[in-house]
């Protein structure tokens, strides 16, 4: 899986926000990151699959493999949904 080009993360406010860059932007692109959906956004930018979202939650933070799973589909299933992922 691989986040679409034309993201980057900021920090607004003490929020980390995923802003959408280009000739036409709109501001209804961006969203706010967690910090949980902060790591696995960060592993999407490299291309990561499945299995290495859930790692990552699992190394990152005491959760184990099947709540990372979990949060990983979630996650990825709400970027596929707003149309973020390739």
């Amino acid at each position: 899986m691989k986040l679409k080009n034309g993201f980057i993360l900021r920090d607004i406010g003490g929020e980390c926000v995923a802003v959408p860059t280009g000739s036409d932007i709109d501001l209804n692109g961006m969203i706010t990151l967690n910090e949980t959906a902060k790591t696995l956004w960060l592993c999407l930018e490299k291309g990561a699959e499945l299995s290495d979202l859930v790692k990552a939650l699992t190394d990152e933070y005491e959760v184990d493999e099947e709540t990372a799973r979990k949060a990983a589909v979630s996650f990825t299933e709400k970027l596929k949904g707003h149309g973020f992922l390739e």
